[in-house]
């Protein structure tokens, strides 16, 4: 077969070698374009081919550098790829996207393209640093070992003070939440500018670990342009921070590659929000993969990674696929399922990412996250735990309520009937609450 640049790119009897980088793609041609001569255009466009044949290309380059096509599963439009491992420079996220998730896109030859999944080769996966402190490092600062980090979001999302969000936060540390995020588009505002904010929250959290003798983290969104961010971040090392937060998608590959060189000199932990993952990943035949972003995540080298709440919350997210994506980012090898995980990643030691659950959380999802995605998690509330009856500290312990009563194998509704903080959640979010609320 010669369909693109006289090249045949099709051998369906090649198996991938640990020296080949390989790709999974759900694949939709147009009206009259095969989906194997689909899958010679994605080939050739994203390695060496074009659209004709050229005099340039040579013997050497064609044998060393042509990428195989494995696999073309015509029922499910799937098509496997396995590119040799020179095509890529390593350590260049932004370069090796520039190939699998490149021009590909814009090929009038394709009606749709979703990148499913990655497997890095071996060299590839040791030119990256991985996390930084994975989970293990994440539970050393904060020493919470046996049960999920919970915490909050500072709501509204804009419109407070430095004044208003650092009180706010002080309340929600008081009331037992170990953790609090700013929002993925609270950066420097006019009212709320990022120096001051860091310094009047950072010292409500000096008090708030005085007087609980527990262990608080502020996860403080440094998004900007790169030496912005650098800045933001040695000001949070300064203060006595251990984290920063990163809006991965919108800030770019090279930007979080650059700021995770940058953590590990100072010594923070990354927090990473999918802001605008929904783009990419909402459509189930275009644009990529959670599970894809996941990866380059871990690859890259983020501590922590927004995943989804398992369609619990208010994020969309199939409980099945939320549970793939964990299960990507915390085990050493992940076999290949043909159902989430299209190809098989053995990780070589490189750290796992604790994920995170945040998106229309309440106390009353707790037990139910639990029993889907464990204890190795941080649990995020923003309304959940601002929109209590009484307030962010008695929201704050709400949560820490219903994480008791999980633990201890007791319902929410028995465990409210001696914790008024937890009682009056179940009052406001509950069933009845509901639909009450939607009559």
């Amino acid at each position: 077969m010669t369909i693109y640049g006289n090249l045949d790119f099709v051998d369906k009897h090649y198996k991938p070698t640990k020296t080949d980088v390989r790709l999974a793609y759900t694949v939709t041609p147009i009206k009259g374009t095969t989906l194997v001569r689909a899958a010679e255009y994605i080939a050739g466009e994203s390695s060496i081919g074009t659209w004709t044949k050229i005099m340039t290309m040579n013997p050497h380059i064609a044998k060393t550098l042509k990428p195989h096509i494995y696999k073309v599963d015509k029922k499910r439009s799937v098509v496997k790829i396995a590119y040799p491992e020179l095509l890529f420079e390593p350590g260049n996220m932004p370069g090796i996207l520039s190939s699998i998730a490149g021009n590909i896109y814009g090929m009038k030859e394709l009606s749709k393209l979703r990148l499913d999944d990655i497997g890095f080769s071996d060299k590839l996966l040791k030119s990256f640093k991985g996390p930084q402190f994975g989970i293990a490092g994440i539970r050393k600062f904060t020493k919470v070992k046996n049960r999920p980090l919970l915490g909050t979001i500072v709501k509204p999302k804009v419109g407070l003070t430095s004044e208003q969000h650092a009180d706010i936060a002080y309340e929600a540390w008081i009331g037992g939440l170990d953790i609090v995020k700013d929002d993925e588009n609270l950066t420097s505002m006019s009212f709320n500018n990022f120096d001051k904010r860091m310094k009047l929250t950072f010292a409500a959290r000096r008090r708030a670990e005085k007087e609980t003798g527990e262990v608080k983290i502020y996860l403080a969104n440094i998004t900007a342009e790169t030496d912005e961010m650098k800045r933001r971040a040695k000001l949070v090392k300064k203060l006595g921070g251990e984290f920063i937060m990163i809006d991965i998608l919108t800030a770019g590959w090279a930007s979080v590659q650059t700021i995770r060189n940058y953590a590990q000199k100072l010594g923070l932990a990354i927090h990473a929000h999918r802001a605008m993952h929904g783009a990419l990943t909402r459509d189930k035949k275009h644009g990529m993969s959670m599970l894809s972003i996941a990866k380059i995540s871990r690859l890259i080298g983020v501590d922590q990674l927004h995943i989804g709440t398992a369609n619990i919350g208010k994020m969309e997210g199939a409980p099945d696929e939320v549970l793939a994506i964990e299960r990507e980012i915390e085990k050493e090898v992940v076999y290949a399922d043909e159902v989430h995980h299209a190809l098989h990643q053995d990780w070589h030691g490189i750290k796992p990412v604790l994920a995170v659950a945040s998106g229309g959380l309440s106390p009353l999802a707790i037990p139910k996250l639990v029993s889907l995605m464990g204890t190795n998690i941080v649990m995020q509330f923003g309304g959940g735990c601002h929109g209590h009856p009484d307030g962010t500290r008695a929201g704050a312990t709400a949560i820490r309520q219903s994480w008791d009563a999980t633990e201890q194998g007791i319902s929410l509704s028995q465990y409210a009937k001696n914790h008024p903080e937890l009682a009056r959640a179940l009052m406001k979010w509950g069933k009845k609450s509901v639909k009450k609320r939607t009559k």
